[in-house]
């Protein structure tokens, strides 16, 4: 167990019986207020990709994929983990025009993940990815886009608490938007996480920017994969969570690299071999269109809107013995 927030005086808001349906008229709400706001299209995703195809998400560079043999292709095939790249291709493969998305259920593994109240080998998001032009690749543009889906969960939150009077989360939708340099600039004394924490418990809700490239420090404030977000342009949308009173990231999005951002930061992270794979070709030679995307944590969005203090409430994993026995000794009651 890499670590267990107590919640002070922790009660649940409901049984599990209700819990399944209270999940369920959140995903369906937020999935319709998301896919209205950015003018997205439901599709369907792969569960996994071919390792040769570079598709998969790298993440941080060190977690290893789960990977199997397909005994009928005589190849071998990895479980994603996230669909920051297929989402691309299937933008260009499906015709999409400027303007439009796609919105669809991503279901990972991550085994390497550190499991926390907050994290689990499990990972189950709302990604999305949407098709921009020359004009709208810039800040602006990425902050109007945070703005709509904090929009939206605020909206969602209303919603569910209508039908649960017994839920009094209070979330605002005034962004604080903040640059991870200002950030390490505010509390160089501070670990990036502990500089999150300690912002938003006076911003209720941010926008923390440009995530992946080095700090002044010589440090990163978090690992993003070359290939997919311009570190420049991109960031995570994060509220103050009452429950645990902490720092609770729902989304990390971002506009996505262009050819030019890819060779730098291809070459900044010392993988300029993935410039041989199809993904990347294709990126490099202007066929794939430039994007805007991100993923929304469903079993996160259902935690924070139901109020729950740990992910295990709201999702089927696998704990450790000493989570279990955590959990129980909380009041918390994992599925």
């Amino acid at each position: 167990m890499s670590k267990f927030i107590k919640a002070v005086d922790y009660k649940d808001k409901f049984s599990m019986y209700e819990t399944q349906n209270a999940i369920s008229l959140v995903r369906k709400t937020f999935e319709e207020k998301l896919s209205s706001a950015l003018n997205l299209k439901r599709v369907s995703a792969p569960l996994f990709v071919d390792s040769t195809t570079g598709l998969n998400d790298d993440l941080n560079g060190t977690e290893r994929a789960v990977v199997f043999d397909i005994a009928e292709t005589k190849t071998d095939a990895q479980v994603v983990h996230s669909l920051a790249k297929w989402k691309r291709m299937a933008l260009h493969k499906y015709g999409y025009s400027v303007g439009e998305g796609l919105c669809t259920d991503m279901n990972a593994i991550r085994r390497d993940e550190e499991m926390d109240n907050l994290h689990s080998i499990y990972v189950d998001q709302w990604d999305w990815c949407k098709v921009i032009d020359k004009a709208t690749r810039n800040i602006g543009y990425l902050k109007e886009t945070a703005q709509l889906i904090v929009d939206a969960i605020c909206d969602t939150n209303d919603v569910v608490k209508k039908a649960y009077p017994q839920l009094d989360l209070e979330l605002s939708k005034d962004i604080s938007f903040i640059t991870t340099q200002e950030l390490e600039d505010m509390y160089p004394t501070l670990a990036p996480k502990e500089r999150e924490t300690v912002y938003i418990k006076d911003h209720k809700t941010a926008f923390i920017m440009q995530i992946g490239g080095l700090l002044k420090s010589g440090v990163k404030h978090d690992g993003r994969a070359p290939d997919y977000d311009d570190w420049t342009l991109n960031g995570d949308i994060v509220f103050y969570n009452s429950v645990l009173d902490d720092a609770f990231e729902i989304s990390s999005m971002g506009i996505r690299v262009d050819a030019e951002t890819l060779e730098k930061q291809l070459k900044i992270a010392g993988c300029e071999q993935r410039k041989a794979f199809p993904f990347h070709k294709s990126l490099l030679d202007g066929t794939l269109p430039l994007t805007i995307g991100g993923g929304i944590g469903q079993s996160r969005m259902c935690m924070m809107l139901l109020q729950k203090a740990h992910i295990g409430e709201v999702q089927v994993s696998i704990w450790d013995k000493k989570t279990i026995a955590e959990a129980k000794k909380a009041n918390i009651n994992l599925l």
